[in-house]
């Protein structure tokens, strides 16, 4: 298993923003993200450090490895 970094919210956001994903919308302190083709929703707490769990969940329901994702930030 790949060792996450720990990342804020909104560096997990700009990462995403790289895999073609696009801000929806923002309700509070989460924003939420998504991705037409393949399709896929997320929803990104914008807290100053994320958990390794909620970002692995996060990176599960966007369907990317955590390889991938650690060689774009």
């Amino acid at each position: 298993m790949t060792r996450l970094p720990r990342i804020s919210g909104r560096q997990c956001v700009s990462a995403l923003l790289k895999l073609g994903f696009v801000i929806r919308r923002q309700h509070g302190s989460h924003i939420i993200l998504r991705r037409e083709s393949p399709f896929a929703q997320v929803v990104v707490p914008d807290h100053t450090e994320l958990d390794t769990g909620t970002l692995r969940a996060i990176l599960h329901q966007a369907g990317i490895p955590p390889e991938e994702f650690t060689q774009l930030i």
